[in-house]
């Protein structure tokens, strides 16, 4: 629930415009609504300055839309993660703002304009089949408002493509480091990290 959404409810009492008892209706269900499937995390937004995302994976399309929905009565911004195109068609029926980022596998709705955050974030991976997963970090640090840049393919076997990105690894006030096959890439990129 938006902090707005709470005042709004508050000065609608003040002003009486409804009743106590539809603003304690509407305020009973806080911090969550129950939607018998899903608890809807309303409180999440005032808590981290986000809405709650929707994982996807494991839910059928109808529970995903549901979720949105409810998300949607509140204007909230939305992330589902873990999406398939099924589940993207269907949010796209609830609100034309959605959009599919494919190869991360997240569908976001912006209702209203996240803050920017003054740092960046260097998204790297070791081997071109960690993308998917690099670019699902990559789109989450976007959505919630972070400059991201994307340094992939840069793993351990051929080293010296890193040193051609060592400027964006400086840069960093974040790595997020993603190497599936090759164990040893994380410990050498925060090892190269730390020494810059």
């Amino acid at each position: 629930m938006e902090i707005e959404y709470l005042r709004k409810i508050l000065e609608s009492v003040r002003d009486g415009s409804i009743e106590v008892d539809d603003a304690l209706t509407e305020l009973k269900n806080l911090p969550f609504e129950d939607l018998g499937f899903a608890k809807v995390d309303e409180h999440r937004n005032i808590r981290n300055g986000y809405p709650e995302v929707i994982y996807c994976q494991g839910k059928t399309v109808e529970q995903v839309k549901k979720i949105v929905e409810r998300l949607m009565e509140k204007n909230n911004n939305i992330m589902a993660t873990r999406a398939d195109i099924k589940c993207f068609e269907a949010i796209k029926e609830i609100t034309e703002d959605a959009v599919y980022y494919e190869a991360a596998r997240i569908v976001v709705v912006k209702k209203r304009d996240i803050p920017k955050v003054d740092k960046m974030i260097a998204v790297v991976t070791a081997g071109t089949a960690d993308i998917p997963v690099a670019e699902e970090a990559a789109v989450t640090c976007e959505t919630m408002g972070n400059r991201v840049e994307r340094v992939y393919d840069v793993g351990v076997a051929g080293i010296h493509r890193l040193f051609a990105r060592l400027d964006v690894i400086r840069e960093a006030n974040v790595l997020v480091v993603v190497a599936g096959m090759e164990g040893a890439w994380q410990v050498w990129s925060a090892a190269l990290w730390i020494s810059l």
